[in-house]
């Protein structure tokens, strides 16, 4: 700030620095701050300081331009002593100035990056004093008309106008404080004379006062045009207009509980700054605006969410192995799996207390994948592990969705947009860490709208899901602490880099004594409760569960286990009401009389050895079982004949079958013309089931050898394993389900490649015990075990190799002498 020591002079040089002003104009006496961004009003003002401090003040013919020249400012403008200049921290200046004489520019001409001006003082002229005075005594009345037709002046501006002695200063300040044109302004700062100003002063508040006269005319007439119902309907507009206010009001507060909830967030900066802009232009908004509306939602859904509400972890590890062992029969991988995450967050929260590791690291959650049959138990062990952990938990069903936007949410700038699932699975949990499911993943469609699965890229990657961006809030969200645990049927149907972000738990199949646990323990109690049944009303036999599960139902999981129990509780419950009973007790034998003929009757081992039969093993996702592979040789051209609706790859080992058969044909004993004289035909029964797979190899090459080489392949062995054309026999798949599936027929000796030994540990000690286990390297191993006699019935009958014939030497006759 510059202060000035010595009164403001009235002395003016004949030369002054000129600073421009736009749309104002300032009169002689009058002190008033002034605000200078521009260089060359800067640089006037920096010269005005150096010399008299002395400046003058002119106003430019046209406001918008940024650097006036001559022709550009006013001829005549106002003299002005500067009190005080202050230099502010963006380079403007804001200075205090005071009027002290009206002066005409004979000449401007620029200097150092301002324009000066050669000046001469406008002398006042006074006219006749009555002159004055009655003109003083008629401005003042008319500016006093003016105030009381409604012209708007501050009380003190007013007041002080109105206690004007001096004829000039009254002229001048009412110019100034009235809204008339730049023009009208600038011509009363140009007259000298005092009586032509007050002249001038008069007819510009008589234009003033004629045109509110004219307004006040115009009103009346239109108010007394308006008829009765246009009275209604304006009385109608203006109960509007008060319920518009009211409303606004109402607005206010709406805006300031929405700013009272965005502080009590603490949300992120990058956050908070997009959601004061979007409640800003809230604020601006008429509150029964369409587009009110939209923001207003979306305001509510970000005030809504967990950005920093959590859970806390319940870690106790042997809580946690209780609550699962309680829910849950079987399934010790899955619930391993578990207890380890636990153990592993246990340690990281341990390390984080003592300064080890940062929060980030123990916020980290997998993904883990549960993949089976259905009904086996994926999506209850999910609301079990959330349990187990003390979080909240949330199911998301993604099967069927097709378009993108059902994971990542609508634009705003669509009619009815919304969040995507995710986000609005995380407004429902109301926490940021629970355990979300998604579930089928397998099931996602694609469709033009995009594809639904690239969208949860991001939002499964352990290392992106931190800035997880929903397209309708349109800023990121932190996803790193959820659990998401995906369930599927089938893996294969994943896309690879989805896959590829998750963490594989298999869910097998249950086998028949875990499904008689499962339904003792959880589905018999449960519905008895449905049925309105108490616990000892009815009693189901261990047996008749046991032939409920075998020849009612065929499935990998429980759920028409359940179904059926629940028929037998209905019919039992009619019995009751009916028959008066306090009891009733249900055994195997009364299966038929309740719920019909048994439906599925499983596959037994053949009565006795057959030519051409082999006892083969297949998986299904519903369980294992036996099959029969039939091999028919008869006269022909040496075609192959397939039928039983096999697959490509059944078909192939098939066919390499018959060339393991040929290459070895003479140690087998079997003529290599039979193959070109015989047409073979290998069928496998249920010609309506398609069957698919190598694994049934070996079973084929034992029935095809049995068939070409006459000899019975025996009855009480069942054999799985993929062959080459070498012979050997390599590993397979499901050994768990089809070893169940061969004890279940009466099989007592299996056959499994080398490679599959592990899998046994797969299977209970208890199911293991009475079974025999081969385990072959070579099919020359499985035909041994295979083959009534073994593999030394079949060298019997080999055909010894033909001995190479002796050549006849040509004897030379004796040559005479």
């Amino acid at each position: 700030m510059s202060e000035k020591t010595d009164k403001p002079n009235t002395h003016l040089p004949d030369t002054l620095p000129v600073c421009p002003v736009r749309g104002s104009v300032i009169y002689p006496s009058m002190v008033m701050p002034i605000d200078a961004g521009r260089p060359i009003s800067i640089r006037a003002i920096d010269a005005a300081l150096t010399q008299e401090r002395v400046i003058l003040i002119v106003s430019q013919r046209d406001k918008e331009v940024e650097e006036p020249g001559a022709d550009d400012l006013y001829e005549v403008g106002t003299a002005c002593n500067v009190l005080r200049m202050r230099k502010n921290a963006d380079g403007s200046v804001q200075m205090l100035v005071q009027a002290f004489a009206r002066v005409r520019v004979q000449q401007y001409r620029k200097a150092d990056g301002y324009l000066q001006a050669s000046v001469v003082r406008l002398p006042e002229v006074e006219g006749k004093d009555t002159e004055v005075r009655a003109l003083f005594r008629e401005v003042k009345e008319r500016f006093e008309n003016l105030l009381r037709e409604g012209k708007y002046l501050s009380p003190e501006v007013a007041q002080f106008v109105l206690n004007l002695e001096d004829p000039s200063q009254l002229a001048d300040y009412i110019a100034f404080h009235l809204e008339f044109k730049l023009e009208d302004k600038q011509q009363i700062l140009a007259t000298p004379s005092v009586v032509d100003r007050l002249k001038r002063v008069a007819i510009l508040l008589d234009a003033e006062l004629d045109l509110m006269e004219t307004q006040r005319r115009i009103q009346q007439q239109v108010k007394e045009e308006i008829d009765k119902n246009q009275r209604e309907f304006y009385l109608r507009e203006q109960m509007k207009a008060i319920q518009r206010e009211l409303h606004g009001e109402e607005g206010e507060v709406e805006v300031e509980e929405f700013r009272e909830k965005i502080a009590a967030l603490k949300l992120p900066q990058n956050v908070l700054s997009e959601v004061e802009r979007e409640l800003s232009r809230f604020a601006r908004m008429h509150p029964d605006s369409a587009e009110a509306s939209v923001v207003r939602t979306y305001l509510d859904w970000i005030t809504n969410l967990p950005w920093n509400t959590r859970t806390e972890d319940q870690i106790d590890l042997k809580e946690a192995q209780r609550i699962l062992e309680e829910d849950h029969y079987g399934l010790e991988k899955v619930k391993d799996r578990v207890l380890e995450y636990l153990a592993v967050r246990k340690l990281k929260l341990e390390r984080q207390k003592n300064g080890e590791i940062p929060l980030e690291e123990v916020s980290k959650g997998p993904i883990l994948l549960f993949v089976g049959p259905p009904g086996v138990g994926k999506t209850s062990i999910a609301r079990s592990i959330a349990k187990s952990l003390g979080r909240k938990y949330h199911r998301i069903s993604l099967g069927g969705a097709r378009d993108e936007s059902d994971i990542r949410g609508h634009r705003r700038t669509y009619i009815g947009a919304m969040p995507g699932r995710i986000i609005q699975g995380m407004r429902q949990a109301g926490s940021k860490n629970p355990v979300i499911l998604l579930d089928e993943v397998d099931k996602l469609g694609v469709s033009y709208q995009g594809d639904p699965a690239a969208a949860l890229l991001e939002l499964l990657d352990p290392a992106q899901n931190k800035e997880f961006t929903d397209h309708y809030l349109g800023v990121p969200f932190d996803m790193s602490e959820v659990l998401f645990i995906c369930t599927a049927n089938f893996p294969q149907n994943i896309p690879g880099p989805l896959f590829d972000r998750m963490e594989l738990i298999e869910f097998t199949s249950y086998i028949e004594q875990e499904k008689l646990e499962i339904a003792k323990r959880y589905l018999l109690p449960r519905q008895l409760a449905e049925n309105g049944l108490k616990e000892n009303q009815v009693v189901i036999t261990e047996a008749a569960l046991m032939r409920l599960i075998t020849h009612y139902t065929r499935e990998a999981g429980v759920r028409n286990l359940e179904r059926e129990i629940g028929t037998l509780l209905r019919k039992a419950a009619r019995t009751i009401l009916e028959s008066g009973k306090k009891r009733v007790r249900i055994t195997d034998a009364d299966l038929e009389k309740y719920l019909g003929p048994a439906r599925y009757q499983p596959e037994s081992e053949a009565r006795t050895p057959q030519v051409g039969v082999a006892t083969g093993m297949f998986y299904t996702p519903v369980g294992g079982d036996i099959m029969f592979i039939e091999v028919s040789v008869m006269p022909g051209k040496g075609n192959l004949i397939l039928t039983g609706q096999l697959g490509e790859v059944m078909k192939e080992s098939a066919r390499a079958a018959l060339s393991y058969a040929k290459k070895n044909a003479s140690r087998f004993g079997i003529p290599l013309e039979k193959f070109d004289n015989s047409d073979v035909h290998i069928h496998v029964p249920a010609g309506a089931v398609p069957k698919e797979g190598p694994s049934a190899g070996i079973a084929i090459t034992s029935a095809l050898v049995s068939a070409l080489a006459e000899i019975p392949v025996r009855n009480d062995v069942a054999m799985t394993g993929e062959i080459t054309l070498t012979g050997r026999v390599l590993p397979i798949g499901g050994v768990k389900e089809k070893v169940l599936g061969a004890r279940r027929a009466g099989i007592r000796e299996v056959i499994l490649p080398k490679q599959n030994q592990p899998d046994l540990s797969d299977i209970p000690a208890n199911l293991r015990q009475n079974l025999k286990f081969h385990f072959a390297e070579s099919l020359d191993e499985v035909l041994d075990w295979t083959l009534v006699g073994g593999l030394a019935a079949l060298e019997r009958k080999a055909i010894p190799p033909t001995p190479k014939k002796a050549r006849r030497s040509k004897v030379q006759p004796a040559a005479r002498a």
